[in-house]
């Protein structure tokens, strides 16, 4: 997989940002993100790119943890 999460959380004073969050993305699949306003589409991204850290939960890209891969290389 080139992306995994497990259980990602991101919790904030006023609630959950998202909440125990799992996924899969392989190489060359194509994948959305739909969901209404609030829902933390924006904040996982956020999560996956290493502007806001995860509450709770695992991200890897490529089978590495995200805080084991620089941002640059995200």
């Amino acid at each position: 997989m080139i992306i995994e999460t497990d259980g990602l959380t991101k919790l904030y004073r006023t609630g959950a940002g998202c909440r125990e969050v799992s996924l899969a993305v392989a190489e060359g699949q194509i994948f959305g993100l739909l969901g209404p306003n609030g829902a933390g589409k924006t904040t996982l991204v956020k999560m996956l790119v290493g502007l806001v850290f995860p509450t709770a939960g695992e991200a890897r890209l490529l089978g590495r943890p995200l805080g084991d891969v620089d941002v640059r290389r995200r």
